[in-house]
């Protein structure tokens, strides 16, 4: 395990625990892979997308892009998940490193006693409310998807594994699709940040998007570079919204 920092425009610092291992404790979510770095970049020069609207994050892993939109583009609030038990314990911890708040009823802070860093004396208020879920994939039922209640759903680097394509659409179109009434949400869109590492997995995530009815569309990445990453990797942005 090892701290790393990553500084944003205004000063501030997002201070992550992170495995130096890229696959550590059956997982790759405790690490921060690059398109986090790429979005949150793009979140950061984009914060009206975000501002006042309750965000769904899949795959959360140790929190970096997260973490950046809250302390950047005032969600009304913010909704960490992942599955791996292991992950969703660094990610309190990261959470709360940063000096963000979690909604007591979500996490246990016995579990979580960590120092966090000082304000200088000055109390900042927190505006968004963060939540974090335990989600499996598999069994997201149309009860937490009310409760959830969503504007966006967000993700990054989670297209990777062919084995997992047809399961993370259905899961996309249960949160774009579906409603307390069973009428369709079209208010709703999907963010997502990929590393392209495998092309033909993404073409089949792709063509299974196309299946259903899920338009994607190809966004303009971030111009201002504000993390150190490797600039020739392959990432690409993209806008998930149910077609009419």
């Amino acid at each position: 395990m090892c701290y790393k920092n990553y500084f944003l425009l205004s000063g501030e610092n997002i201070t992550l625990a992170e495995n130096v291992a890229i696959i550590s404790e059956g997982t790759t979510g405790l690490v921060t892979w690059e398109a986090a770095l790429y979005f949150a970049e793009w979140a950061m020069e984009n914060p009206e997308v975000f501002n006042c609207r309750t965000i769904l994050e899949l795959g959360s892993g140790i929190g970096l892009a997260g973490i950046a939109i809250c302390k950047t583009c005032n969600p009304k609030r913010y909704i960490f998940s992942d599955c791996h038990p292991n992950v969703l314990k660094q990610l309190r911890k990261n959470i709360i490193r940063n000096n963000l708040l979690i909604d007591s009823d979500t996490w246990n802070s016995k579990e979580c006693e960590i120092e966090t860093k000082s304000n200088s004396g000055s109390e900042e208020i927190q505006s968004s409310k963060v939540t974090i879920f335990r989600l499996d994939w598999g069994e997201i039922t149309q009860e937490l998807i009310s409760e959830i209640q969503s504007d966006i759903i967000m993700a990054t680097d989670i297209i990777y594994d062919p084995e997992v394509v047809i399961c993370l659409v259905s899961v996309l179109k249960k949160l774009l699709v579906a409603t307390t009434d069973g009428t369709r949400k079209t208010s709703s869109v999907v963010y997502l940040g990929s590393t392209i590492r495998n092309p033909e997995t993404y073409h089949q995530f792709k063509m299974e998007l196309d299946k259903v009815g899920i338009e994607h569309h190809k966004m303009k990445g971030p111009s201002t570079e504000v993390f150190p990453y490797n600039k020739c990797t392959k990432i690409e942005l993209l806008k998930l919204c149910y077609g009419t």
